[in-house]
């Protein structure tokens, strides 16, 4: 019954079916377009979830905000080229060239191995670096909010931030969520 069923259906005509039932959906709904994301975790691999969601949000003519919070300060730091490392240790998803057993991977230098093999993976499929990412996200006027509570606890100060971060609270967060469209925790 299925085979009898299916047609030709190109990829051209699936686009067109996608765009005209996103256009029906953002008309049922008229409020505005808003993404609003957590971003809690520091290290280089969970750095690059609420950045790309957020410029791929913004580029959709959304409005974001994205709300880092404990580790995901790194992401913003004035100096998250050093902060934003990746550790193989405990991490079973980590792509090594070899298997390697967890007692290996918490040798020193295995940090910074997986950190620079990381970045030639992302490089070598011309993905997007961190700072070209923030850069895109600034432009496209992503809120990027260092979670000010977290900074009090950490001793940090707003002169420690990338030029263009905002300063909130919980509070902040929960007034563009609650407005959001896509709420997220990353």
């Amino acid at each position: 019954m299925l085979e009898a069923q299916q047609t030709n259906i190109t990829e051209e005509a699936v686009r067109s079916i996608v765009r005209e039932e996103i256009e029906r959906a953002f008309k049922k709904d008229p409020a505005k377009k808003r993404m609003a994301i957590v971003a809690s975790k520091g290290t280089l691999d969970w750095a690059y979830p609420p950045l790309i969601l957020a410029t791929a949000g913004a580029a959709a003519g959304m409005e974001v905000s994205v709300f880092h919070t404990f580790y995901g300060l790194n992401a913003i730091h004035k100096d998250y080229e050093k902060l934003l490392k990746v550790s193989p240790v405990a991490n079973p998803g980590m792509p090594m060239p070899v298997p390697m057993p967890d007692i290996v991977t918490a040798l020193p230098g295995m940090t910074s191995f997986a950190t620079g093999m990381m970045k030639g993976m992302f490089k070598k499929k011309n993905v997007a670096t961190i700072s070209e990412l923030i850069e895109v996200a600034l432009e496209m006027d992503v809120n990027l909010i260092a979670c000010q509570m977290t900074m009090d606890v950490f001793g940090y100060e707003e002169k420690d931030f990338i030029e263009g971060v905002q300063f909130g609270g919980a509070a902040a967060f929960l007034s563009e969520a609650r407005k959001s469209h896509v709420t997220l925790f990353v």
